[in-house]
């Protein structure tokens, strides 16, 4: 088991190393971050003990590293909330030595308060940064108003280096990131579509596939949000880097429009709808019952179409061009299908409600996706 675990992380890191060096992407840019985050360090090190000799060299660094942060406004947030919350771990921890005059006591007097502190949403999540800032001030036995002076200004010079850092050493602008996640949710809507063809031409289909089918929509439902987190990410990338960048004609790529997010989001919709209503009818018992013979195949054959369409889409969105719409013999063969499937309709409500109602949802879910993926195919 452990082997295993280490061989699968191996090759995980593997892969990392590939992407990296092969082109840019998301290892790349975390290759960067990285290197970004230790050269600031470095740099706040040779600055506060090296050029300017604190004896308290330590904070400037450590300031330095954490605030390389994923965008440039998220470091000058940061930067405030970790200043503000180091400046009270250092305050209240010497007050405390004051007024005890014993470091267990200081310690059991400041930290309780600190860490409530933290919990303020003001300091976001750099709140922790207060008690830790304590017990390294207690910890070095120096509770001085000019050790308080070092420790504020180290802090303080920290910030002000990492923030540069990462503000002017190869600004982070997290666009990529949603037309990767786009892109990939395409790509992944069509592999769920194509499965669902596949098991539904095999001569039976039960729970079992319908729960292979409920988890291909819930990874769609993953995918989803992490489209919406990159695209939080995009947004906040462009804050106050947008203007530097087209000033040094660096101008930011063009992104996906936000409309694109909605219309995946109904996409994955009316797919996790599709096998809802398949997951039903592959129950035992429930009463609605699966539409059979040429009508499933028929349909069948639809979701393979609509599961190519999206493919097409994944490739649009990664390498640009058209792709939105399918030849003309496409749309052909969807009407013809679509015709068949009406007729099934027709032949299914001879036979009794339950599989009209089965045949008719999965029409109209199937007719929902098409529009969406092909824009205006059903028009005549």
């Amino acid at each position: 088991m452990t082997t295993n675990a280490v061989r699968r992380e191996a090759q995980y890191v593997g892969r990392a190393a590939r992407a990296a060096l092969r082109g840019p992407g998301r290892e790349r840019d975390l290759v960067v971050q990285s290197l970004k985050a230790a050269a600031a360090a470095l740099l706040a090190w040779l600055v506060a003990s090296d050029w300017l000799g604190d004896p308290l060299a330590l904070m400037a660094p450590w300031v330095a590293v954490v605030l390389v942060q994923a965008t440039v406004y998220g470091s000058l947030r940061q930067a405030a909330q970790q200043f503000a919350a180091i400046c009270a771990g250092t305050l209240l921890a010497s007050a405390a030595q004051a007024l005890t005059g014993d470091t267990l006591g200081a310690l059991a007097l400041s930290v309780p308060v600190l860490m409530l502190l933290a919990n303020w949403p003001r300091f976001g999540d750099q709140g922790i940064y207060g008690a830790t800032t304590a017990v390294f001030t207690l910890a070095s036995g120096t509770v001085s108003a000019s050790a308080v002076g070092h420790r504020v200004s180290q802090a303080a010079l920290g910030a002000v280096i990492g923030v540069a850092v990462n503000a002017l050493v190869l600004p982070p602008i997290h666009l990529r990131d949603v037309r990767e996640n786009l892109a990939a949710l395409a790509r992944e809507a069509g592999d769920v579509l194509h499965s669902v063809a596949g098991d539904l031409r095999e001569p039976e289909w039960d729970a079992q596939s319908a729960a292979g089918w409920s988890s291909g929509s819930a990874r769609l439902e993953r995918r989803l949000e992490a489209l919406r987190s990159a695209r939080g990410w995009s947004r906040e990338s462009l804050r106050l880097t947008a203007g530097p960048l087209r000033a040094v004609r660096r101008a930011p790529s063009a992104v996906p429009s936000e409309k694109e997010d909605e219309r995946w989001s109904g996409i994955t919709g009316h797919i996790r709808a599709l096998t809802r209503t398949l997951a039903v009818a592959a129950d035992e018992n429930r009463t609605p019952a699966p539409p059979e013979g040429s009508a499933l195949r028929s349909y069948a054959q639809l979701l393979e179409w609509i599961g190519d369409a999206c493919h097409a889409e994944s490739r649009r969105l990664l390498d640009g061009g058209d792709g939105t719409r399918p030849d003309g013999r496409a749309e052909e063969a969807m009407r013809e299908l679509h015709g068949r499937l009406q007729e099934g309709l027709r032949d299914h409500a001879a036979q009794g409600p339950d599989r009209t109602a089965v045949l008719g949802t999965l029409l109209l879910q199937a007719e929902n996706l098409w529009s969406e993926a092909v824009p205006r195919a059903w028009r005549r």
